[in-house]
């Protein structure tokens, strides 16, 4: 009786162990997802900057494009992690944003303003980001 008591008690406790392990996994993985979802939010401002700076002419190794560079490759790598590391509903949003602002970085301007080009993609990424983010 005493052995069947104890076993009841250790396979009690081992799964409240396994309950709060899982808890916790949970809570890093969470975790982070939103410090993904920020560094990419951070890496498209750095690139929305960027385009904002966009001389009418440059040319490769100029001033401006040794800022550029790096944003980009910064932007691109924050993309990927959004795709490896968040829910997958968050994925599209993320590439037509960062597409958005590659373009408005590389591209010619046309008639419209930099703001109304990016602000539906900026905004179809944060509302993914709400709804995809418990």
């Amino acid at each position: 009786m005493t052995y069947l008591t104890q076993r009841t008690t250790q396979r009690a406790a081992d799964r409240a162990e396994e309950r709060r392990r899982a808890a916790a996994r949970t809570e890093e993985r969470r975790a982070e997802q939103i410090r993904t979802v920020l560094e990419f939010i951070r890496c498209a401002l750095e690139a929305e900057g960027v385009a904002h700076a966009r001389p009418a002419r440059w040319e490769v190794g100029d001033d401006w494009y040794v800022t550029a560079r790096p944003a980009m490759d910064g932007l691109r790598i924050a993309e990927k992690s959004v795709e490896l590391l968040c829910a997958p509903g968050l994925h599209s949003p993320a590439t037509a944003y960062a597409r958005a602002l590659n373009q408005a970085v590389w591209q010619e301007r046309d008639e419209a303003t930099l703001a109304e080009r990016l602000e539906p993609f900026k905004a179809g990424f944060l509302n993914a980001a709400r709804r995809g983010l418990p």
